[in-house]
């Protein structure tokens, strides 16, 4: 049965939002992030730090720059199967790469087995040559341990490259990987380590069963409810959650939705109309609270786009700018770039609204990331 929508204001609805997905009380660790905002985007990126870091940054007590890949994959010694509370993958039909807890894993099979049927020159089934080349690569690992593309004596370019030039050899490691024939077991200067799932993965955790094609399609629209907290659903998503959601109607918004068990925090939020203000946040560029850019511009009033992958010419605000937040408003952005060798993070252009300051913001990022701000 769906729920009368719940009405509350513009600026309510922005402290719920902000408050739900974790920026206003740090979680006590990454594991508690995890659960609950369901995964945590990976980007190899590192203009002025990671987007991962970024993420975690501002929801974690006493996070450190690299803390994501600490708890996937341990503090520099070979982390046991049965030691690891998360691993990497990708979200189902999509190319991006997360972090996930580990009970994600069995929704995670139908779309990996759907991979192996497709034509893909990065994803999908695999060439004739790439089938040959797996089998020794499998052997290799299964004996050796651990390895990348670099381990193994085949400078073969792929034919069909995909962002950038490709050998043989690292194409049918990342396909395996996509097929969940092998799974991340480290990285070395963020290159990947591929593993065996066996050695990777809890053997109780891999002995799931996989689940049907709706139990899957209704954790996926929960995962997206978990991620964002307040989100516009499609009607399919709707069906499958709507003993689960709450909707919510906010002046000039579409209908939004959030988790029912989320709904007392309007009731707390409303009782707390003089709470003090709090810090200036960057966030990250697809931070839980602005991936959504429908729900960012009609909700925040705030229309971003990141743009790291958009030619110089047509950047407005910059190669990896960041949001500025101040309490419930989005007050402009600052391109920050680290200069490692110098110690220096340097602010390559910067847009905020008259009256808001972004040098506590900047100070505390360059702090992080162990750098003069």
């Amino acid at each position: 049965m769906q729920l009368a929508p719940l009405k509350v204001s513009r600026e309510l609805a922005r402290r719920f939002h902000r408050r739900a997905v974790l920026l206003d009380e740090p979680a006590a660790d990454i594991a508690s992030v995890l659960t609950h905002l369901g995964y945590v985007q990976i980007d190899p990126i590192n203009s002025c730090g990671r987007m991962h870091d970024h993420i975690l940054r501002n929801r974690v007590a006493g996070y450190r720059e690299e803390g994501l890949m600490r708890h996937l994959h341990g503090d520099g010694q070979k982390l046991n199967a049965i030691e690891r509370l998360a691993f990497e993958h990708h979200l189902p039909d999509t190319n991006v790469l997360v972090a996930f807890p580990l009970d994600a894993w069995p929704h995670l099979l139908t779309a990996m087995q759907q991979r192996t049927r497709h034509a893909s020159a990065w994803l999908g089934k695999l060439t004739r040559a790439e089938s040959k080349l797996a089998n020794l690569l499998l052997s290799e690992i299964a004996s050796r341990g651990p390895l990348s593309s670099e381990h193994i004596d085949d400078d073969r370019s792929s034919r069909r490259p995909v962002w950038g030039a490709s050998t043989v050899v690292k194409t049918t490691l990342q396909k395996l990987f996509f097929h969940g024939r092998l799974l991340i077991a480290r990285r070395q200067s963020n290159r990947r380590l591929y593993d065996l799932p066996e050695r990777v993965l809890p053997a109780p955790v891999l002995a799931l069963p996989q689940p049907d094609a709706s139990d899957t399609a209704r954790w996926l629209a929960i995962l997206k409810l978990r991620q964002r907290r307040l989100v516009v659903l499609k009607r399919a998503e709707l069906a499958r959650v709507s003993d689960l959601v709450q909707p919510v109607a906010v002046p000039d918004c579409p209908t939004l939705y959030c988790l029912r068990e989320d709904t007392p925090l309007f009731d707390r939020l409303e009782e707390q109309d003089d709470a003090a203000p709090v810090s200036k946040l960057l966030l990250a560029p697809l931070d839980p609270l602005i991936y959504d850019r429908r729900v960012t511009a009609k909700l925040w009033g705030f229309d971003y786009t990141w743009e790291v992958y958009l030619p110089a010419a047509k950047r407005q605000r910059g190669y990896y700018a960041l949001p500025l937040l101040a309490d419930t408003e989005f007050v402009g952005h600052v391109d920050l770039k680290a200069d490692r060798k110098a110690h220096r993070l340097d602010v390559v252009s910067r847009s905020v609204r008259r009256g808001h300051k972004a040098e506590d913001a900047i100070r505390a990022l360059a702090e992080f990331l162990g750098l003069k701000g």
